[in-house]
């Protein structure tokens, strides 16, 4: 299947489609609207028999800056977002050549691999808004080092593509991140179609866990803090390019 939609590029190369976050303009933030075609996208790459796996990958120098603060999704529409591709019955693999923040490492990690390039920066930036990193949690917590996760989420700070890699939230990274993904590719392709869709079941039994245990709680979490007065000045400070008032 080829053609596009509006925000989400589509494209097709020996059985592997690529779906492309492609709003630039926003850094690839998750508007209501992106969400809704990419989870589109998604059901009818599960549906496409010819379609073995699915990179998703971004225009611009931002892979996906998080929520879009001007027309945010609902956070029920998200946490479906990031399940569905947990549980499509296809190897869906990350590409990243820039940054990646907050509700965008939500899907970096929702995916079964990702690669990067190496001067691609990461930061779950919640905190310094105000909010916290509740719905991405649900497949971030269950794939990342909870040592490190305790440094980011709290301090917000940005990490490079090899910490990244160190504590699990990438497969892999390197200078030429479509070097690092061709093995990955390769082995996808020459894979057994329901071989592949039974192993990643088993892969990702235990993050479908936590989505059916946790995802009400966090999506009630997410609605009330987003909904606070701290986060409204967090946000406006961030647009405002200022600091919130809480900062000393």
């Amino acid at each position: 299947m080829t053609g596009r939609t509006t925000l989400i590029g589509r494209t097709r190369a020996r059985a592997v489609e690529t779906l492309t976050l492609d709003s630039p303009d926003t850094r690839n933030a998750l508007s209501a609207a992106l969400v809704g075609e990419l989870a589109d996208a998604l059901t009818d790459c599960g549906k496409d028999a010819g379609v073995r796996a699915i990179v998703l990958t971004h225009t611009g120098n931002t892979f996906c800056a998080g929520a879009d603060l001007r027309d945010p999704p609902p956070p029920d529409a998200l946490v479906a977002l990031l399940r569905q591709i947990v549980a499509l019955r296809k190897p869906v693999v990350a590409r990243v050549t820039g940054h990646v923040r907050a509700g965008g490492l939500g899907l970096l990690a929702s995916c079964d691999m990702a690669a990067a390039a190496r001067e691609a920066t990461f930061a779950f930036t919640e905190v310094r808004i105000g909010v916290a990193p509740a719905v991405i949690s649900l497949p971030v917590l269950p794939r990342t080092d909870p040592r490190a996760l305790a440094r980011y989420y709290l301090t917000g700070e940005r990490f490079t593509a090899p910490e990244a890699a160190r504590i699990g939230l990438l497969t892999a990274e390197g200078e030429d991140v479509d070097a690092v993904l061709e093995p990955l590719l390769d082995g996808l392709r020459r894979a057994a179609p329901e071989a592949l869709a039974e192993t990643k079941a088993l892969l990702t039994a235990k993050v479908l866990e936590t989505f059916d245990r946790d995802a009400a709680g966090l999506t009630a979490l997410s609605a009330r803090l987003f909904s606070s007065d701290t986060a409204r000045e967090g946000m406006t400070a961030f647009l405002e390019r200022r600091d919130p008032e809480w900062v000393v």
